[in-house]
């Protein structure tokens, strides 16, 4: 995989490719948001979290893991406080200020969490505890009998 050969155009339709080129990219605009929702899902083993618009297209999100957490310091409530120092400058970016809390799971990071998003400023409108309960499923098949 050696050095890539690169053609010279000589005349006009060189300094037409060079315009294409240096034009530069559009970068988005970064869309005005009211409120959004924020889902923490906090394990035995990590914490993520995810900021949403009310539709549910996801904004940003981070976890314990990709802030060089690592073992048992991830579902700590240390981590999901740095997780949402984190969020909260990409979600003041957007414009966020009132937001819905959607936890999920019984980590050490669920209630610390929650915590940091109120001291970071934001409004707290509604906080939902979405954890699964097992109900024990359908009855069991009949032990087989040989």
């Amino acid at each position: 995989m050696g050095k890539k050969k690169v053609a010279t155009i000589s005349g006009e339709k060189a300094s037409a490719a060079d315009q294409a080129a240096a034009k530069p990219v559009s970068s988005k605009k970064s869309k005005h948001i009211e409120t959004g929702r924020v889902y923490v899902n906090a394990t035995y083993n990590n914490t993520v979290i995810t900021v949403t618009d009310t539709k549910g297209n996801v904004l940003t999100w981070a976890s314990a893991g990709s802030l060089g957490f690592s073992g048992p310091k991830k579902a700590t409530p240390f981590a999901a406080s740095k997780i949402i120092s984190v969020v909260g400058e990409k979600m003041k970016s957007y414009g966020i200020s009132n937001v819905e809390v959607w936890v999920k799971g019984i980590g050490g990071g669920r209630d610390s969490s929650v915590r940091s998003l109120i001291n970071q400023g934001f409004n707290v409108a509604v906080i939902r505890d979405v954890t699964p309960i097992a109900h024990n499923g359908p009855r069991p098949k009949k032990v087989r009998r040989v």
